[in-house]
């Protein structure tokens, strides 16, 4: 037995001071406040004991008589304490010797030296690929963000009741979504971007950054090859990367990605021709068909990620890349993607893919291995506002929200010529300002941030190549007052370096 220690071996929080007794081999300690039962507090500590070398192998513990009377709590609480140390092996309890510290429990060796965070082996973890933490103050022109102002509230509660009143499902569903949902959202991409679609080919996802690493993970063979803008979305560029594939700088320009004879082969490209991301151009029809005839000719598969597809303003919608592969050699070669994160917002975190049918049997069974599909009653109230008109006409009310918002911004900075001009204001919820005359983008997004106004450059969406000098606002989560102080400022700051 452990010598007695002259500090009291016992206390009580929360009740009546407890008596000194030497009795015990160790120090215990009650907290008749804590959610934790005595009897589990008795077995913790003694556990903590026997593993820190207190008390050592064959140790014997006091009885439960006499530990309950130290403790001043009734010996069921002591008995339960000693079952639970019986049961998970801490001690043994022998007729005529009574409970000891089992004689195989090894006390933990004491720590030589600081234990390694990873495995050596693990590759490093590089920064987050999204604005995960924005500053907390200030004006944020932020890319990928929409505003819900225009979300019909009373909408939103009816879909979420009508999800309560469905019946509980008894098994996990569809792993590609429910078939309601993907005939309504079959529908939907119907109406709002002209591509024929069956429930059939549609794959209910998490959002476009889940689609892609179900793309790689279903269709792409190791180490291969994947064409990207760039500049270019970030975090899909980083999806590719961090599953070992290569990647192959695409250049573009206010018609979108470059593609020509001298585009070499790859086995997927990944583009934003709607509204090209971060530049903000829009992929004119002769470049689609170029990108159509490349994949034809070197067997390669397009994932058309139709960012912003849904918010135009000044132009017709152009036919996306899937509808045209289907009047083409192309067919069956373009995966698109929508989502319902900017259509409605984010905290739906749902996406789709319309896949051609020779690919999606293999896009189904690398979600059902991953997660297998998406919470029901999240499924159950978005097909509630499809089938129902809602989206639509929240798509309607939030196209001339944005619309009044970005007439606020560009109204501040379309008089900045020759010394800036604007891009990628034909559709989307953030414009590109490219800087010209010596005018540097991190310099100006400095000075900004130093008056509280937050803007992103190209630095982080160029990965080879001269970075372009440029400026993105983001207004889709703006009020046109916001958008037009900030834009005011900006403007200012330019004139100010232009003439000092």
């Amino acid at each position: 037995m452990v010598a007695p220690s002259t500090a009291p071996l016992l206390t009580q929080t929360g009740g009546p001071p407890a008596a000194r007794t030497d009795d015990l081999p160790f120090a215990l300690s009650l907290d008749r406040h804590s959610p934790e039962p005595l009897h589990a507090q008795v077995a913790r500590q003694v556990r903590a004991a026997v593993l820190g070398g207190v008390l050592p192998a064959g140790a014997p513990l006091p009885g439960t008589r006499t530990l309950a009377r130290a403790l001043g709590v009734t010996r069921g609480v002591a008995e339960d304490a000693y079952a639970e140390l019986l049961a998970d092996g801490t001690v043994q309890a022998e007729v005529g010797r009574g409970t000891r510290v089992r004689p195989a429990t090894p006390a933990l060796p004491a720590p030589v030296a600081p234990a390694a965070p990873v495995p050596a082996w693990l590759p490093p973890t590089g920064p987050l690929p999204v604005d995960a933490n924005p500053p907390a103050t200030g004006l944020h022109f932020r890319l990928g963000v929409t505003g819900t102002r225009t979300l019909d509230t009373r909408a939103w509660r009816q879909a979420w009741a009508a999800a309560a009143r469905a019946p509980v499902g008894g098994d996990y569903g569809d792993p590609a979504g429910e078939r309601d949902l993907r005939a309504a959202l079959a529908a939907f991409v119907g109406r709002q971007r002209g591509l024929a679609a069956t429930e059939q080919e549609v794959l209910v996802t998490s959002g476009t950054l889940h689609a892609l690493n179900l793309i790689v993970r279903a269709l792409l063979p190791p180490g291969s090859a994947v064409l990207m803008e760039n500049p270019g979305y970030r975090a899909a560029r980083q999806v590719f990367l961090d599953a070992g594939h290569t990647l192959i700088p695409g250049p573009v320009d206010e018609d979108g990605l470059i593609v020509g004879p001298q585009t070499p082969p790859a086995r997927l490209a990944y583009v934003t021709p709607s509204h090209q991301f971060p530049l903000g151009g829009r992929m004119c029809l002769p470049r689609r068909l170029a990108l159509l005839e490349w994949a034809r000719t070197h067997d390669a598969l397009i994932v058309e990620d139709d960012f912003d597809g849904e918010f135009r303003y000044d132009a017709p919608p152009l036919p996306t890349l899937a509808s045209l592969a289907a009047q083409t050699g192309a067919a069956g070669r373009v995966l698109y993607l929508g989502t319902l994160s900017k259509v409605l917002t984010p905290a739906v975190r749902t996406g789709f893919v319309v896949a051609p049918p020779a690919l999606r049997p293999a896009l189904v069974r690398a979600r059902t291995l991953l997660d297998f599909g998406h919470p029901l009653p999240v499924q159950q109230a978005l097909c509630w506002l499809l089938a129902g008109g809602h989206a639509d006409r929240h798509i309607r009310r939030a196209r001339r929200w944005h619309a009044q918002v970005r007439a606020a911004l560009t109204g501040e900075l379309q008089g900045l010529a020759p010394h800036a001009t604007l891009g990628g204001i034909e559709a989307g919820l953030h414009l590109c300002l490219h800087l010209h005359g010596g005018l540097q983008a991190r310099a100006l997004a400095a000075a900004l941030a130093a008056r509280g106004i937050h803007v992103s450059t190209l630095e982080s969406y160029t990965f080879a190549g001269p970075v372009p000098e440029a400026l993105l606002l983001g207004y889709g989560g703006l009020s046109a007052a916001q958008a037009q102080a900030g834009g005011r400022e900006l403007a200012r700051l330019i004139r100010e370096q232009v003439q000092g």
